[in-house]
């Protein structure tokens, strides 16, 4: 059953209307629909009434009114002025017509004024806080004595409910700012020494990685009041508004202090000015983060007011803004390590029901360059499985399903794939996995499947290291290349043709050969040369030469030759393990999904026919 809003004034909007109705009705009602009366004068009235045409007499305010005959039969009523004729009356007694006097009310000059003036102007009054409830609703509930209100939100210690327990994978992150938790705490052994606690601290990484969990954290762990506001509610429509809730802001923060003002996604308002001197620029920003500038500079460190910022792109971040002063310290808080997602698994399992045999390590292992936000999703995908299964807990399989469901995307039973079709995904997927077991520097492979998934892969090699790798190596970087290429290898031996299933395949080909030339200086052609700048690293911004045409094109004539020759060593391993290539395609093909265990033990099995593995 839905509950009326107690918030909305609905009796005073009927009575309202109910009093709008009233005055229309008293005041221009009878003025559309009062009869037009004709004025003549009084000879025409004697001569009216001595033709017998008139019927009805009434005598009011010095003025008769009557009604008379027109040419046509109609009743018409007529006005004229009072006229002293004492044979009037025997007139009209003569001739049978009704006749009357009427004596006006008079009316107390107090109603009079109430009903004439205050009565319309409560109406409009009562009409323009309407209209200006509307108004103020379309920008996003504020009127106009407070667009310079910040909105920030302000969490009492006890109601952030996050500590530094809370957080995990960021061990270095927490380090960087433990120091700024003990200050508030104990802020007198730092002024002893006269030493003023940093204004403020940049988190910066890529989406996902935890940055406002841990401003919040910080302010759990110093029980002082925390100021969160993003840097998108400082934008108005109105210049300078901007400005006067930056000043509002930092008001109730002096107020408050000790306390933490956490700006999300500060890069918003903190931008690079133009130095162009161009027209057209962005002034409500500009004025905006001037405002911030000043006030960082303005209060005093020693009150206890911590300023966190967090943005994924701090390379377009104001100079001025990132000096000593104001934000003194940049603390990354990048994608977990290997410790740090198992950490994060565990940190999440804890809410969720799980078997005892789970191996969180393996999952850690297989979701290599996964965010915090990402593997909390893969426990939740998993839980919601086991529910869908039936089951009150969460197995190895559940949070396996749930990895894959991140990388590929569910899967997509109801495709039906034609048994020529599903025979070349086989074949596609066992040359990449082939490729990738014959090569020394290559993951182990962990799963194939064929199943098609909703992300719109056909099938897929998932491949787990067993240990943590935060280096590339030319070698291992070729052989990535080459692993790539086993699927259109397979292709080209088995089936003599070329499918559009390689497309994934050959766009992660191509980023790799081109960033071995133009990033790692990986060739000898053009040695350690930098070609290529890349955008927003924590945003995975593309990339774009910074070289002449020509030299561009030489890059290209690399590129195709590193490609060219990883497939060509792609080719080769095949030819060299044909039985095996048929012989684990056709278990493929009949399994749909084999396990990394099934496929080494066929592959360092005796060699058989199709017949006898099945």
């Amino acid at each position: 059953m839905l509950e009326k809003d107690p918030k909305k004034p609905t009796i005073p909007y009927f009575l309202f209307i109910l009093m709008a109705l009233m005055l229309l009705n008293s005041l221009i009602v009878p003025a559309i629909t009062e009869q037009k009366v004709q004025e003549v004068d009084y000879g025409t009235f004697l001569n009216q009434l001595d033709e017998g045409k008139i019927s009805e007499v009434r005598l009011e305010n010095d003025r008769i009114h009557y009604t008379s005959e027109d040419e046509e039969g109609n009743d018409t009523p007529y006005i004229t002025g009072a006229w002293t004729d004492p044979e009037l009356v025997d007139k009209l007694h003569a001739k049978g017509v009704k006749f009357t006097r009427v004596v006006p009310h008079e009316t107390s000059p107090v109603i009079g004024f109430l009903l004439s003036w205050i009565l319309p102007l409560f109406i409009f009054i009562m009409l323009g806080q309407y209209l200006a409830r509307g108004f103020q609703k379309s920008f996003g509930g504020r009127n106009a004595m407070t667009f310079g209100k910040s909105n920030a939100k302000i969490y009492a210690e006890n109601e952030t409910g996050k500590t530094f327990a809370d957080v995990a994978g960021q061990d270095e992150a927490k380090e960087a700012l433990c120091e700024i938790v003990d200050f508030l705490h104990s802020p007198e052994k730092y002024a002893e020494i006269g030493a003023a606690l940093p204004k403020g601290a940049l988190l910066v990484g890529p989406p996902g990685t935890g940055k406002t969990l841990l401003a919040r954290a910080v302010a759990g762990e110093a029980h002082v009041p925390f100021f969160s506001i993003s840097g998108s509610e400082f934008v108005e429509m109105f210049v300078g508004m901007g400005a006067a809730k930056v000043r509002d802001l930092f008001k109730q923060a002096g107020e408050k202090a000790p306390c933490i003002i956490f700006i999300d996604e500060i890069d918003t308002i903190g931008k690079k000015r133009d130095s162009g001197g161009m027209i057209g620029g962005n002034d409500e920003r500009e004025q905006t983060l001037n405002q911030l500038l000043a006030e960082m500079d303005g209060f005093d460190g020693k009150k206890g007011v911590v300023i966190l910022g967090a943005t994924n792109r701090p390379e377009s971040l104001d100079p001025a803004l990132l000096r000593p002063g104001r934000f003194d310290r940049r603390v990354p808080v990048e994608l977990p390590d290997l410790v740090g997602r198992e950490a994060i698994l565990k940190v999440h399992a804890i809410k969720v029901k799980m078997e005892g045999d789970i191996d969180l390590n393996l999952i850690a292992r297989a979701t290599a360059g996964a965010s915090g936000a990402e593997l909390e999703n893969i426990i939740n995908e998993a839980a919601l499985r086991a529910v869908r299964e039936g089951r009150n807990r969460v197995r190895q399989e559940d949070l396996m399903e749930s990895v894959e469901v991140v990388i590929a995307g569910y899967q997509r039973k109801s495709t039906v794939i034609s048994p020529e079709e599903k025979r070349m995904i086989s074949y596609h997927e066992i040359g990449h996995a082939l490729v990738a077991s014959r090569l020394t520097d290559a993951a182990p492979v962990h799963k194939i499947t064929i199943v098609p998934r909703s992300s719109g892969a056909l099938g897929y090699t998932m491949q787990v290291d067993e240990k943590e790798r935060f280096l590339m190596t030319r070698e291992q970087i070729l052989g990535r290349i080459a692993t790539l290429a086993g699927g259109r290898a397979a292709e080209e031996l088995v089936f003599n043709t070329a499918t559009s299933g390689v497309a994934n395949d050959v766009e992660q080909m191509t980023k790799l050969a081109r960033a071995m030339v133009a990033r790692f200086g990986m060739t000898e052609e053009f040695d350690m040369v930098a070609m290529e700048s890349q955008g927003s690293r924590y945003l995975g911004g593309d990339t774009s030469l910074t070289v002449s045409s020509q030299t561009g094109s030489r890059i290209d004539t690399k590129v195709v030759e590193i490609i060219r020759s990883s497939h060509e060593r792609a080719v080769e391993v095949l030819k060299n393990e044909m039985e095996k290539l048929h012989q684990l395609a056709e278990f493929l093909l009949e399994r749909e999904t084999i396990t990394g265990e099934e496929f080494m033990s066929i592959l360092n099995g005796p060699e058989k026919g199709a017949a006898g593995m099945a």
